[in-house]
């Protein structure tokens, strides 16, 4: 698993450069255009095989899993206990099966379904085609169309036992037998606004009933959700005729008043509601801007029984969390221990990682009180602190399972083994009466770890950005029982795939280190001096670089690099999964947006390699990373010729007010008119314009509204500033990848950065995905 890469020299210079065009301009063709579409995701990922392994687990610790071969795809069964790997059936048979009741011819390897559900004690599978649900039998495949289940409602949440699907209707919870097909109303004085388990961050909106239900079926923890004098925002949809307004509540820095949650227990025995005794919460969480994270409901446990409830309540701006358990019969609460920081509580890396041991009378804590995040163990009764359980400069970031009765929890953590990249995650074993944690994933990459519901075994899939997937299964103990899949990248790197080159440099202060990506053009010519593009998202829930296991396509900053740049993505200060210090490195200072550090980044690399021109330096980014890019070219317009900025949050007080106040903290107006808001607030800065600037936009984005975007419009038309901006109707935040976006976003660096034409009108055809 060493670094391995080669900048080659592999043509001329003159076959290499930009054609030149009768008039003298520089022109790229469509054909280069055409070449830096194959490496595109829609084009690269299916040349990959045997990369992906996703544990769909069954009872005896069995699982299924697709897996890409070059003839489609295979449904594999692994059984962990028989040590044994097959496919889960015959592939021909089951086509020949699923064409015969279905009327349509099937191909052994390109079944018509993703997913199956085993039924029938794992004689048959339940899948669905064309809308119809069909059961085929596993020995010897034959299909049968099936009466369809009960069907879930809209959003709805199964209990444990699988009797009863929650969900909201009409602003109440309700129930359905599944069973029988009857729906039982569980509350009654819901109302618009004013709604039981409604999932509404004024960002992000869903159907989904947003409860925890206990362990033995009986209740549902949830909330009554108060927006009614909550601020709305307004969208208005492009048509014919009139258009068609949207209106939602969507709470900002500058309200008063913000979602609350009104914390409640649903007995189904009744069926009959408990209040708990205790002043609203704050629609808030310890791990992400929503009381809904990952698609689950986080900072709520049970007890194993169900006779007690703990949550976590935290402030609106984020500096306090409180651990609470309930009494679901009588509704009492009572406080356990608090945390109070001078800028943000965390409770984990995209998971709350606090757990309740009830029965040991403990409390498992995570804090960064040290700089860095760690476990903590506390007494239930009277909340006093008993040990720290790990310290060091590293960071426990998910703890995954643990077992109450043995003493012993198992988490991800980074940065723990010397010598290697700090944000490869690895996985341990620890014992909650003392020791140091055990490493249970010895192999120096990052790596992804899915346990069996048993405790018994886990599958680990291990990689490193430039080093493709291995997928094994592994005991408790971290022994490998068997390797899975061995990805094949073989079709990949045929099609012209380059792997990126890691790199360290400095950040502003010159002592830390930062760790990025680098991408070269397939033809690189180290003879050549090529435009660097930083690809940018600032944080502060995440960072540049992203994910470190295998990708064949981040984006398109391989595919913009076979264009002819130098294209980089790098973590800065103010992202996590460091220190807390370096995490909150701009706390207050969002404007900030690491970009010391990527311009400190880019001067290093361009004096590491003189193929690098850092006269000609772009920078591009989406959401946080489009206010970032215009952040760039605003703050340092000396440095960055040109910018494309996509669907920014360009002043904050415009954005939801859980990500401004959690990181800006909460807007304070000064008498002189000023706001601690100014400083993060782009168009307060376009006068600064220098460079090339494309700003776009969606007219129906519902996460980053497109008005902070038309302020930034309004200002620079004020300044007198030419810039460019594509708006596009009727969008959403997502359209980054349209292909439209894409082609202009490379004309545009390809014309201010290269000096060159692009080919006009170039049209992409991008396979659906």
């Amino acid at each position: 698993m060493k670094h391995r890469y080669t900048l080659l020299c592999l043509a001329p210079w003159w076959l290499l450069s930009p054609a030149v065009h009768a008039q003298g301009r520089a022109t790229v063709s469509a054909a280069d255009y055409a070449r830096a579409e194959r490496l595109l995701g829609p084009n690269v990922n299916g040349l990959v095989y045997r990369g992906t392994v996703r544990p769909n687990w069954l009872e005896g610790d069995r699982f299924w899993y697709r897996n890409a071969i070059p003839e489609g795809f295979e449904f594999i069964m692994v059984d962990g206990a028989r040590r044994t790997r097959t496919r889960a059936f015959d592939h021909s048979a089951m086509a020949a099966a699923l064409s015969v009741v279905t009327g349509q011819t099937y191909e052994a390897f390109r079944l018509p379904f993703q997913n199956m559900e085993f039924v029938r004690n794992g004689e048959a599978i339940r899948v669905q085609v064309s809308g119809r649900w069909l059961e085929c039998t596993v020995a010897q495949p034959r299909c049968r169309v099936t009466e369809a289940t009960t069907p879930l409602p809209p959003g709805a949440a199964v209990s444990p036992d699988g009797r009863w699907a929650a969900f909201v209707r009409e602003f109440n919870l309700w129930v359905r037998d599944l069973a029988t097909g009857q729906d039982i109303q569980l509350t009654h004085d819901g109302s618009e606004h004013f709604g039981y388990a409604v999932d509404n961050a004024g960002w992000t909106r869903s159907n989904r009933a947003v409860v925890l239900w206990s362990p033995d079926s009986k209740k549902l923890a949830t909330y009554q959700q108060d927006e009614r004098h909550v601020g709305e925002m307004y969208l208005v949809e492009t048509r014919v005729g009139r258009p068609v307004l949207t209106r939602w509540k969507y709470p900002l820095p500058e309200d008063s008043i913000i979602q609350l949650i009104h914390r409640v227990v649903v007995h189904l025995d009744g069926p009959r509601v408990v209040r708990l005794k205790m002043p609203p919460d704050q629609h808030r969480s310890t791990v992400c801007d929503h009381i809904v994270c990952g698609g689950r409901w986080v900072d709520v446990a049970w007890s194993d029984d169900g006779s007690q409830l703990a949550f976590v309540s935290s402030s609106r701006d984020h500096k306090v969390a409180t651990l609470r358990v309930a009494d679901p019969v009588t509704g009492d609460v009572r406080d356990v221990l608090e945390e109070r920081v001078e800028t943000f509580f965390e409770s984990g890396f995209g998971r709350a990682n606090w757990q309740v041991f009830f029965r040991r009378g403990r409390v498992l804590w995570f804090s960064q009180r040290d700089d860095w995040g760690h476990l903590y163990l506390y007494d239930l009764g009277t909340g006093r602190l008993l040990r720290q359980l790990t310290s060091g400069s590293w960071n426990v970031t998910q703890v995954l399972r643990s077992d109450e009765g043995a003493g012993t929890l198992w988490f991800l953590g980074v940065g723990r083994e010397q010598g290697r990249d700090p944000y490869y995650r690895h996985f341990y074993r620890l014992n909650l009466d003392g020791g140091t944690p055990v490493l249970l994933t010895p192999e120096d990459a990052d790596h992804e770890v899915s346990l069996s519901p048993s405790g018994r075994y886990f599958v680990d899939a291990y990689s490193r950005p430039d080093v493709p997937p291995v997928s094994v299964l592994r005991d408790m103990n971290g022994r490998v029982v068997m390797e899975l899949e061995r990805a094949d990248i073989s079709r990949l790197q045929a099609a012209g795939w380059t792997p990126p080159v890691p790199f360290t440099v400095k950040a502003r202060d010159g002592k830390t280190d930062l760790y990025g990506l680098m991408y070269l053009p397939s033809n690189f010519d180290s003879t050549r001096r090529y435009p660097i593009i930083n690809n940018v998202y600032p944080g502060p829930q995440t960072g540049s670089v992203g994910s470190r296991q295998f990708l064949p396509a981040r984006g398109d900053t391989r595919a913009l690099a076979e264009l002819g740049f130098v294209v980089i993505q790098v973590d800065a200060m103010g992202t996590p999964l460091r220190s807390k210090s370096f995490h909150a490195a701009y706390y207050g200072n969002m404007g900030d947006n690491g970009l010391p550090d990527q311009v400190a980044a880019m001067q290093q690399l361009a004096a590491r390699y003189r193929w690098i021109d850092l006269d000609r330096a772009g920078i591009y980014g989406h959401s946080g990373g489009g206010y970032a890019a215009a952040g760039a070219i605003l703050r340092y317009p000396d440095f960055f010729k040109v910018a494309v900025s996509q669907a920014g949050n360009h002043d904050n007080r415009l954005y939801e007010d859980d990500w401004g106040e959690k990181w800006q903290g909460l807007l304070q107006r000064y008498p002189d008119g000023t706001t601690n808001y100014d400083n993060q607030a782009n168009h307060l800065l376009a006068g600064n314009l220098k460079g090339k600037l494309l700003l776009a936009h969606g007219t129906m984005d519902d996460n980053v509204p497109p008005y902070g975007t038309l302020l930034l419009v309004d200002a620079l038309i004020r300044a007198n500033k030419d810039f460019d901006l594509i708006v596009f109707p009727n969008r959403r935040h997502g359209f980054g990848n349209e292909p439209y976006m894409i082609r202009k976003r490379w004309d545009y660096f390809v014309r201010h950065l290269l000096g060159a034409e692009p080919p006009l009108e170039y049209k992409f055809t991008l396979p659906p995905t």
